[in-house]
């Protein structure tokens, strides 16, 4: 048996993995020979954020470990255009010689490097390292821009550092009142929902969403004339408004005098700014653009601050999702939410707060350590002169040998096989063909390069366009850490050993580096590369310096993994007990205060239109996954939710002659896309909803729109404007 955690979301959910007797390889040295065990079975472990509970997707996590398609060995693409098996000298001698020629010709920076949220800790550093010292390319950006970076963006600027949650997710379960804003933990991380219950059953859980979701449906049936339920309030804007329904709750927060001035004279500043912003967003002004009723939102701003401390209550939550954040106004969308949480006194009292659900499982940790185009490990700035200085120092090179920073990934992918852009491209942990916006763009883009190499796990639908595809270890089949959404860095065991020719990427990267004559130490062992990241993030705002192997499954071993397995960054020195609740005291920012931000709703980048008379909003599902490369091959996962649909209000479908089953097609701007139909009468009727877990003609990322945020650099996935009409014609 080999305690871990399951590979999915940011939860981070604590599992038993049972497998034959063996002891799996602990770096990237060659697979044994012998048979794998094809039975390994997960059951769930009491931990905190699951509290033993577990989703479909954990339980049949360990079926992605053994599917008939694994990558077993490396291919290279032929001259008839076929990728055919080759030697993992081949491959690594072709990817470097290559990368050479192109670099001798262009330039260090015609190599990018895009990398994932799913990586290690150990594995999210060293690709950051690898692309600035081995490839000393700026060009270096991951999937997590399409995840986190409005939350970041907005945090950094407002609280002076960014954790999605800045206290345990046990702490939710006391509150009166939570408003949850674009984020649906009933499907995306199930077991994220107990700790909604406390609220739940005292009638304060608040759903800002335009679909009736899982969670929507949790706050209780909508009264035929009230505004809220026993168990609390759905909200359903119009898409794309849901900044505007912030500021209206927030303009009713500052009329009302509900706010908690003495917090703000104390531990905020910019008040003055941030209430003259607020006064043309009356309640009756933001119904007309939102479609929330103006009793609605006097309804939350009360219940907000009926729930807070500084009117006598148990504690209140302002918790953002992805429904807000991507968007080309996201960092002005959390701004808001972050604002109304100061105004009420909620950050940093113990009971109370602002946080934002992290996505993919290491989200949190996959954005701290060097794999964004502006950062060095410990959450660094790569423009400031002393970080540059410190990471130099313990990656044994001059400081100005580093490169600076690059572009956020849409402007990267948009910029491969341009003149003056990269020539190659290096990837790991990331399906953009399928994950990023307008991807029919981005295939054309990747179609322009010299070279494309795809390190993965299965022959994704990226990984299937690669010159050469690198098969490599998954989450099972190697050691690693990973930080969940609370800041809580845990240890993940491997359990198996990986078949055939497969490898660690962290072996992947010591051969390309030896092969590139890189300076500095390369260990493919994870608890090395793991100390050098503390060393690295030492002094940073994500600062792991107190952490390592040892210490992890020491505590791990004293707590019994129930109350307390991981700890919180920032850990400052062996003895440090980690930082489970952040804010407490002080800001960390310049004053020491947090910053009102006045932000001001600019709505969405398409417009519904005569052309375009329909919003498109997108999300996950229960049963999938991102991509959908893991879930995808999962039997239980697709025999539920086989392939792509749109959610669709009958009455909508009643204008367009569409009936239930039909296929329909979607158009917008950027392209086409065919889903079949499926009836809800819980969604907006100028609304429809598709998932965005399927590739080819399914993708709904074939229509969204690649705008993006001016500080975040997040496209634009959550609102487009679309065309329906009834199938009359296939589509490439």
């Amino acid at each position: 048996m080999t305690d871990t955690h399951c590979p999915y979301c940011a939860l981070q959910c604590a599992m038993r993995l049972t497998s034959a007797p063996g002891t799996p390889p602990s770096s990237g040295a060659p697979a044994p020979t012998s048979e794998r065990d094809a039975s390994v079975g997960a059951e769930p472990r009491q931990f905190p954020t699951n509290q033993g509970g577990m989703c479909q997707k954990g339980w049949t996590s360990p079926q992605v470990l053994t599917t008939p398609d694994r990558l077993t060995t490396p291919l290279i693409r032929n001259t008839a255009g076929h990728l055919t098996p080759a030697s993992w000298d081949d491959a690594l001698d072709l990817i470097a010689s290559t990368i050479t020629t192109i670099q001798a010709e262009h330039g260090r920076d015609a190599i990018a490097v895009f990398g994932g949220g799913g990586l290690t800790n150990e594995k999210a550093y060293q690709l950051g390292k690898f692309a600035r010292v081995a490839l000393r390319t700026k060009n270096v950006d991951y999937n997590g821009r399409f995840c986190m970076s409005s939350a970041a963006a907005a945090a950094n600027r407002s609280l002076g550092i960014d954790r999605g949650l800045p206290f345990p997710l046990t702490d939710l379960t006391g509150a009166d009142a939570i408003l949850l804003v674009g984020s649906n933990p009933a499907d995306t991380m199930p077991p994220c929902v107990t700790h909604l219950q406390g609220a739940r059953n005292r009638g304060g859980l608040i759903v800002l969403d335009p679909r009736r979701t899982a969670t929507a449906e949790l706050t209780g049936p909508i009264p035929p004339e009230g505004i809220h339920s026993t168990h609390g309030a759905h909200l359903q804007p119009i898409p794309g408004t849901d900044l505007a329904v912030l500021l209206g709750i927030a303009h009713v927060v500052v009329m009302e005098k509900l706010a908690d001035h003495t917090y703000i004279t104390n531990r905020t500043e910019g008040y003055d700014a941030l209430a003259a912003s607020l006064s043309p967003w009356w309640p009756e002004r933001v119904a007309q653009l939102t479609g929330v009723a103006a009793e609605q939102l006097r309804w939350v701003a009360r219940t907000l601050a009926a729930a807070s401390p500084h009117h006598g209550g148990r504690g209140a939550y302002i918790i953002t999702g992805r429904g807000i954040e991507q968007s080309r106004q996201g960092t002005n969308g959390v701004t808001a939410a972050i604002n109304l949480a100061l105004l009420l006194g909620l950050v940093g009292n113990v009971g109370s707060g602002f946080g934002t659900l992290t996505g993919q499982g290491n989200g949190q940790g996959g954005r701290e350590h060097g794999q964004k185009a502006d950062q060095l490990p410990g959450y660094r700035s790569i423009t400031d002169p002393q970080a540059r200085e410190h990471v130099a120092s313990v990656w044994g090179v001059h400081p100005d040998d580093l490169p600076g920073a690059g572009q956020p990934a849409v402007e990267l992918l948009n910029s491969l096989g341009q003149p003056g852009g990269p020539r190659a491209l290096l990837v790991h942990g990331s399906n953009v063909v399928v994950s990023a916006p307008h991807v029919r763009r981005v295939q054309d883009r990747l179609a322009a390069l010299d070279l494309l190499v795809v390190c993965d796990v299965v022959p994704s639908e990226t990984a299937l366009l690669a010159d050469v595809v690198l098969p490599v270890a998954q989450w099972a089949e190697e050691d690693g850490t990973m930080t969940n959404l609370e800041g809580r860095v845990v240890r993940r065991r491997a359990a198996v050993s990986p078949p055939g020719q497969v490898r660690s990427e962290l072996w992947v990267w010591q051969e390309l580096a030896r092969r590139l004559h890189a300076p500095g130490v390369w260990s493919t062992c994870p608890s090395e590369v793991f100390d050098e990241l503390a060393a690295a993030s030492a002094g940073g705002r994500a600062d792991y310096s107190g952490l390592s192997y040892a210490r992890l499954d020491e505590h791990e071993r004293v707590t019994g993994g129930v109350d307390g397995s991981g700890l919180y960054w920032p850990v400052l020195g062996p003895n440090h007990p980690g930082t489970p609740r952040l804010f407490t005291d002080v800001f960390p920012t310049v004053s020491g205060r947090a910053a009102l931000v006045p932000v001001q709703h600019d709505g969405p980048g398409d417009t519904v239109s005569a052309q375009f008379p329909v919003f498109l909003v997108t999300g996950r599902l229960l049963q999938h996954y991102q991509s959908g490369a893991q879930t995808r091959r999962v039997a239980a996962l697709t025999q539920a939710v086989p392939g792509p649909y749109v959610e669709i209000h009958p009455h909508l479908a009643e204008v367009y002659s569409i009936t239930e089953g039909d296929d329909v097609l979607l158009t917008t701007a950027r392209g086409r896309a065919r889903a079949a139909v499926r009836f809800t009468s819980t969604i907006r009727r100028d609304t429809v909803f598709m998932p965005f877990h399927w590739p080819g003609v399914g993708s709904v990322n074939r229509l969204t729109n690649p705008s993006t945020d001016p500080i975040s650099g997040m496209p634009e996935f959550k609102v487009a404007a679309v065309q329906l009409a009834r199938v009359t014609e296939d589509i490439a």
